[in-house]
């Protein structure tokens, strides 16, 4: 008899535990489980990419209230006659206006929704929060099912949130499961009663699924040193650094193109940023793009320039990829790159980037070295699953 899966998460847009996420629900084996998911808001990149198996419940609609202007939402709700979403989104309001941590802030609002949240009327065997915060909340508190499960995308320390919030919520997941061995190393520091609870799981990657996709013909014949980055356009991505190590680089007078795949909250001030620097022609912000692959197939360098990851599934495609890579030194940053070997690792600021690229331009030695290695590197991670089947099936 099948066992009834449901997988928790925001939405399904251009982050790396999205595409993680996509990437689990294309292997799962639909012979052995049901699949459930449900999503917070039915949208993003990733949303058409859903496999047909699975069963995409209905939005909670609810959480609307809480993306919404509080005077549209508060007048909307009482219309509704739901004084029970009036009071909540006060409460809310009152903590979105004076906590200033987003992270923090997500944290302390989540009671606030939680109570206007309906539970779900089905039971499951397995019910798995695919992110921090609201997804693992709302397993534990609105999911009935014998085993739950949180996933941690992130190096716990880096995400600016309160370990005093989670420890309650962690206390009740039957397991926590992240991304990489430092990852796990941090969340077993932080939380070390619960240390037998972690679990690591790596990203899902495909080299076959990546390197068929990346054949797919793009205008990008550019003069020049052609760079590669993809990321969310956020603090965490240091694309703002990257724009400092892009104008050293033209002012050493290499010339040099960089596209940077993603989009976010941090644009504006990026394309500021270029423009003060006159780089318009230099530093390019493509946005989201559906198939990133035959623009990190053509690059001469990726590079990825962030404050903090868990494990970049960027990165590992740029490796499946076979491209040069210049990677700053972020805690788990070596879970990935071994320095000078498949790859370099520099130090975290504008100056340290750009004579990275600078070198791995100059020495064509050193750029066939580390393609070499990662030619005969074994990156598919597609037995990863087996982990998750051991744990949906331990007793």
């Amino acid at each position: 008899m099948k066992k009834d899966l449901l997988f928790v998460i925001n939405n399904l847009n251009c982050g790396g535990a999205e595409k993680a996420l996509i990437s689990l629900l294309e292997t799962i084996d639909y012979t052995v489980y049901n699949v459930d998911l449900l999503l917070f808001k039915h949208e993003g990149l990733f949303f058409n990419k859903i496999p047909e198996q699975v069963n995409l419940l209905d939005e909670p609609l609810e959480f609307k209230y809480f993306d919404m202007p509080i005077k549209a939402a508060i007048i909307d709700a009482l219309k509704k006659g739901r004084l029970d979403i009036t009071s909540s989104r006060i409460g809310a309001g009152f903590i979105f206006k004076t906590e200033e941590n987003n992270a923090r802030c997500e944290q302390r609002v989540w009671k606030y929704i939680s109570k206007s949240l309906k539970q779900l009327n089905k039971e499951y065997d397995v019910a798995i929060g695919y992110l921090e915060k609201n997804p693992i909340y709302y397993c534990l508190e609105k999911v009935r099912a014998k085993k739950k499960i949180g996933f941690i995308h992130n190096d716990y320390n880096k995400l600016g949130m309160d370990p005093a919030l989670d420890m309650q919520y962690f206390g009740q997941l039957d397991y926590i499961v992240t991304v990489s061995e430092e990852c796990s190393n941090v969340l077993k520091q932080q939380f070390p009663m619960y240390k037998d609870k972690v679990c690591v799981m790596y990203n899902i990657v495909s080299p076959a699924i990546i390197n068929k996709l990346s054949m797919e013909k793009i205008n990008f014949n550019q003069k020049g040193t052609n760079l590669v980055s993809v990321g969310r356009l956020n603090s965490q991505k240091g694309f703002d650094t990257a724009i400092e190590a892009c104008k050293d680089l033209i002012t050493s007078g290499y010339q040099v193109k960089w596209l940077i795949i993603g989009e976010g909250e941090e644009r504006t001030k990026l394309e500021q940023m270029i423009k003060e620097h006159q780089l318009e022609n230099h530093f390019i912000l493509l946005g989201m793009k559906e198939n990133p692959y035959p623009y990190i197939k053509a690059a001469d360098i990726y590079v990825q320039p962030s404050r903090f990851e868990g494990k970049s599934i960027a990165i590992d495609e740029a490796k499946i990829l076979q491209k040069p890579i210049v990677v700053t030194n972020f805690s788990t940053a070596k879970d990935q790159i071994n320095d000078q070997v498949n790859g370099l690792v520099v130090a975290m600021d504008a100056k340290s980037i750009s004579i990275g690229i600078q070198r791995l331009i100059k020495d064509q030695k050193l750029r066939s070295k580390l393609v070499d290695q990662l030619s005969k590197e074994n990156l598919g991670t597609e037995n990863e699953i087996k982990k998750l089947y051991s744990l949906i099936e331990a007793v």
